[in-house]
């Protein structure tokens, strides 16, 4: 029998002057394997306090704080409500709507997801034509919130990574307004640069409230922001966002 305790075991919340378990930074000795860039990053989550407390609340990832923020400020999760979280791994998102009384969720992902029930999860590319066609049917219905927390894997080189962000940003546009029910919400993650304005634009034509978001779990040497849209106009034909 093995004597590591289990993959993800409830806490008690880490002590050391605050909530988040924030005290003296704590250095990783290097391994041998660990290119620097691996060692900031370590140091960076082991020191970072939402990173603490996702842990001790047994949230799978800090970005749980992230929606949670930004549901209490757009009320976009409420009992009842039909929720497609595209890019959910591994689940932070998901655990929150289902917190806070969704019942009808179904998310993709390209990578494994553990369960979370009652969400329904494949794992699929999002950008396979028939992915879209199997999310509705598994939800039941058209949904009142499209999420998206999708990143494409970067290939190093600045422009390029760039515009695969923005062309998966637009893909879920695209879906959001083929699919949501009148007065729905779409929340997706972006990053600050050429592009964001644009795509604040488009989304203008289609919700009555567009917005820009820095949650306060969003690392603030980060250019990553949140476009939030409320009350989604519908009446749209497929295809209507180009």
């Amino acid at each position: 029998m093995s004597d590591e305790p289990p993959r993800k075991r409830m806490v008690k919340l880490p002590t050391g002057g605050q909530e988040g378990g924030r005290g003296k930074p704590a250095r990783l000795k290097t391994a041998k394997q660990r290119t620097p860039s691996q060692q900031a990053w370590l140091e960076r989550q082991v020191n970072d306090p939402f990173s603490a407390k996702a842990r001790a609340l047994g949230y799978r990832s800090r970005a749980a704080f992230k929606i949670t923020e930004i549901d209490d400020r757009f009320h976009i999760f409420r009992p009842g409500a039909r929720v497609v979280d595209l890019g959910l791994a591994p689940g932070g998102w998901t655990q929150v709507a289902v917190q806070r009384g969704v019942t009808h969720i179904v998310g993709v992902d390209l990578l494994p997801v553990d369960p979370l029930p009652p969400a329904q999860i494949l794992q699929m590319d999002f950008t396979d034509p028939a992915c879209a066609p199997r999310l509705i049917e598994l939800l039941g219905g058209p949904p009142d919130v499209v999420l998206s927390d999708m990143a494409p894997n970067t290939v190093g080189h600045r422009e390029t990574d760039h515009l695969r962000i923005i062309g998966l940003i637009e893909a879920a546009m695209a879906f959001a307004v083929e699919v949501l029910k009148p007065g729905g919400a779409f929340v997706a993650k972006a990053f600050q640069g050429g592009g964001t304005d644009r795509l604040i634009a488009e989304l203008k034509q289609h919700f009555e409230v567009v917005k820009n978001v820095k949650p306060k779990a969003s690392r603030q040497d980060s250019s990553e922001v949140f476009l939030v849209a409320t009350g989604f106009k519908g009446g749209l034909p497929p295809g209507a966002l180009r």
